[in-house]
């Protein structure tokens, strides 16, 4: 179980949303905490509101050597990172193929990319450091259950399912003692739906984004509601951080019942 007090965080995507969240809930146990977002105003306007230790570092994780300056101003400040939190992410909502390449590339390179510079900027720090250490990735209930209309999220939040799995077994092989955790939210009323389109927004796409607005305003946790269950999920060493099975479970056995019986998968439920 992970002693929270006087450790190290470093949260990506922080200026909002499950950043944020999870930036207040881990100053409130007493860490110190490096919150880094490609949006410098806001991840500033953030900082001004939280107390204790805070560092800010604007970063794009699409590009490998502003991680690594994060990574760079994380041990120079503070000597050490004892959990980390590869958290950015952004959506391109529309049709598969009408999808621009331009929005495509920045998906894969924000939220997949965004994790695997995380990955290979503070692992061999932390490997080094031989001390125990904690990451989360972000993927999504979208990284179990692929949607229509936004496959370029799908389809790197099912990337990082692979990579954290890969990355938890490769820990166990070395015997490194630095901890892993997959994070998949369900509805989390989050800035994520702000700007999903391209140059242009085809029919049906954008009622299914406002379905999506909508139940995330009905159903979705803030992100301090949010942090919460992850941070228990930390403390009690969860591989697979799902803090809410309603939105998972049930939808993942009907998919698996449906592999195993060779059906051509239904619709998701949006609910």
């Amino acid at each position: 179980m992970m002693d929270f007090d006087g450790k190290v965080a470093v949260i990506t995507g922080a200026a909002s949303g499950i950043g944020a969240g999870l930036a207040r809930k881990a100053l409130s146990l007493g860490m110190r905490v490096v919150l880094a977002d490609v949006r410098e105003p806001e991840l500033t306007a953030l900082a001004a509101t939280l107390g204790g230790e805070v560092l800010t570092a604007p970063t794009d994780v699409a590009d490998p050597e502003s991680v690594e300056a994060l990574a760079d101003k994380a041990y120079e400040n503070f000597g050490a990172v004892d959990l980390l939190f590869n958290n950015a992410g952004i959506m391109a909502t529309g049709f598969s193929w009408t999808i621009e390449p331009e929005r495509w590339r920045r998906s894969v390179d924000v939220n997949f990319f965004g994790v695997l510079h995380g990955v290979r900027s503070f692992v061999p720090r932390m490997l080094k450091a031989g001390t125990k250490a904690h990451i989360v990735n972000t993927s999504s209930v979208g990284g179990f259950l692929a949607s229509p209309l936004m496959a370029p999220y799908s389809v790197t939040k099912f990337a990082i399912v692979a990579l954290t799995e890969s990355l938890r077994a490769e820990f166990e092989i070395i015997k490194a003692p630095i901890g892993v955790s997959l994070l998949a939210p369900g509805p989390v009323k989050t800035g994520i739906f702000n700007d999903p389109f391209g140059a242009m927004v085809e029919p049906g796409v954008q009622s299914f984004v406002d379905d999506l607005r909508s139940m995330l305003t009905a159903y979705g946790l803030t992100g301090d509601q949010f942090a919460e269950l992850v941070f228990a999920g930390i403390a009690a060493d969860q591989f697979w951080i799902i803090p809410q099975p309603e939105a998972f479970d049930e939808a993942y056995r009907r998919r698996a019942d449906d592999v195993l019986a060779r059906r051509t998968p239904r619709l998701p439920r949006l609910e």
